[in-house]
């Protein structure tokens, strides 16, 4: 074991018909399936749809901290 961490940033987009905290938590748990350690997020754009004068849909763009194996 090292006396340091490095880490790696990736983006992501998550989605959700519900709320920004769904798609924040979507795109968490679909990356969690691929990508160990992940550490931190960074929100970093929000969005969403607009159907018939209501949200329809979030879209929610998080940057993604994640330490490197043996680092």
């Amino acid at each position: 074991m090292t006396d340091h961490h490095t880490y790696k940033k990736v983006e992501l987009v998550g989605s959700s018909t519900t709320t920004i905290e769904d798609a924040i938590n979507n795109a968490l748990a679909e990356a969690s399936k691929s990508i160990n350690h992940l550490e931190w997020f960074e929100v970093t754009e929000t969005r969403g749809h607009i159907e018939d004068g209501k949200v329809a849909h979030f879209q929610v763009t998080l940057k993604v901290g994640f330490r490197i194996a043996n680092s």
